[in-house]
């Protein structure tokens, strides 16, 4: 037995029974109130301890209704519709950045119970409905053998996926069930270590150029400095060349992306830091500035300096960008959509989030997919609960929401990782009419 055992015995014990404190409220909005840090040995961890669905199913507003339009599924994270309706889930599983010290043992296992045993497909999946009714009866392996696709985006004639080393592209013909050939790459994403493996992917308004989500490759910089280089950022790539530049930067962990329409401005989703108590810091979502600097690692919510860093940094807290808008901390958000009139009038200008949920407050936070009202291009009010029921009351956790993609045509996809399924939510009346488009 190594010598590390008994203490990672003895820690994940304490930990399954730790009671960190929760009397602090959880912050939503443009300006939250942020406690003071807490420091101890280990974070209060709570395991999510799966369950089936059976008949059960998340819970929706009234006037809504839910369906699972495709299970058995190898963990799906986003999802893509395609001009013709048909839906594209990118599935796989990455990551696997080495421990550095008994902590990363005892949490990655407490994570690891919360998450699917299942094999990620590393694959993109195509669904498809042909005569709109709701019933996605057509399924085929668009691409595999592909490196944790996440991100997706659909340029013209062009598919981009965000593996987790490199953003390619494939030729794609509408109504196609099947990749014409095996993937381009288009340029390298960073890959070493990859503690935050996934690659949030969205394309420009005028499709010219790319926006990667590059996360940290720790918490809070553990590993050094070096291993940062390229990291906690979004990179900004020419669609024709590969040519990047660092956009944003100071981003922890940008899990999704998305562009408003009308104003072609770019929203990021951010996953902020543990470890200084259940109640900090805030998950996120912003409007991201060309050029801009989020904080991350020296600062958090604008300048609330991160006394962990060494050596601090003065010069960069002071040009640290407040976010827009807290979410809640430790909701690990990771998917991002805006909102179209087609999904009814009090759910009609906004922008949906998918919350996967902490698995380090005692008081679990997120496992539910929220909608954030806009008003004037920005967030106007509390969150709404729109998908609920992935933890119930009983502890037990069914699903946890991931991607998160708006339907023209009136439908909300919701990618569960945890029950490997895609859920679709629509409004309650006729039917919408299915696109004029080949393959259908």
């Amino acid at each position: 037995m190594s010598r590390a055992a008994p203490f990672v015995g003895a820690a994940l014990l304490g930990v399954l029974g730790a009671c960190g404190s929760t009397s602090e409220p959880q912050q939503y909005g443009p300006n939250p109130t942020l406690p003071d840090p807490q420091r101890g040995l280990l974070p209060t961890m709570k395991i999510a301890k799966p369950a089936e669905w059976g008949d059960q199913r998340p819970i929706v507003p009234q006037g809504y209704r839910i369906a699972a339009i495709a299970t058995d599924l190898q963990i799906p994270r986003q999802t893509l519709v395609l001009p013709n309706g048909d839906i594209l889930v990118a599935e796989g599983r990455g990551g696997g950045a080495p421990k550095l010290t008994p902590k990363d043992v005892v949490a990655g296992i407490i994570k690891a119970k919360g998450t699917s045993p299942v094999k990620g497909g590393n694959r993109l999946t195509l669904l498809r409905d042909s005569d709109g009714d709701g019933t996605y009866e057509g399924r085929w392996v668009f691409a595999e053998n592909l490196n944790a696709p996440y991100g997706l985006a659909l340029v013209g004639s062009t598919l981009y996926v965000a593996n987790q080393d490199a953003l390619v592209r494939f030729d794609y013909r509408d109504g196609q069930t099947r990749a014409s050939g095996p993937p381009v790459k288009v340029t390298d994403l960073p890959s070493a270590i990859n503690h935050h493996w996934t690659k949030a992917l969205t394309a420009s308004a005028d499709g010219r150029l790319l926006y990667v989500g590059i996360g940290s490759n720790s918490n809070i910089t553990e590993r050094g400095m070096a291993a940062e280089i390229d990291r906690a950022m979004v990179w900004e790539i020419d669609a024709q060349t590969g040519a990047h530049r660092p956009y944003a930067t100071g981003l922890r962990n940008p899990t999704a992306l998305t562009i408003q329409p009308g104003t072609g401005q770019l929203w990021a989703v951010v996953n902020e830091r543990d470890e200084i108590g259940p109640n900090l810091v805030p998950d996120y979502i912003t409007s991201v500035r060309g050029g801009a600097f989020y904080g991350w690692p020296y600062s958090y919510w604008g300048r609330h300096v991160d006394t962990r860093v060494r050596p601090q940094d003065p010069q960069k807290v002071a040009s640290a960008i407040a976010p827009d808008y807290a979410l809640g901390s430790h909701v690990a958000a990771l998917g991002l959509a805006f909102s179209a009139p087609a999904m009814g009038a009090r759910f009609a200008d906004g922008m949906f989030v998918g919350e996967h949920g902490s698995w380090n407050r005692k008081t679990p936070s997120g496992y539910k997919v929220v909608f954030v009202p806009f008003r004037a291009g920005r967030p106007a009010g509390p969150p709404i609960d729109f998908v609920t029921g992935f933890r119930g009351d009983d502890g037990k956790t069914r699903g946890r929401p991931v991607g998160v993609t708006v339907d023209p045509r009136g439908a909300l996809i919701v990618a569960d990782d945890l029950s490997n399924t895609v859920w679709r939510v629509t409004p309650v009346g006729p039917p919408q009419p299915v696109p004029a488009a080949g393959g259908r």
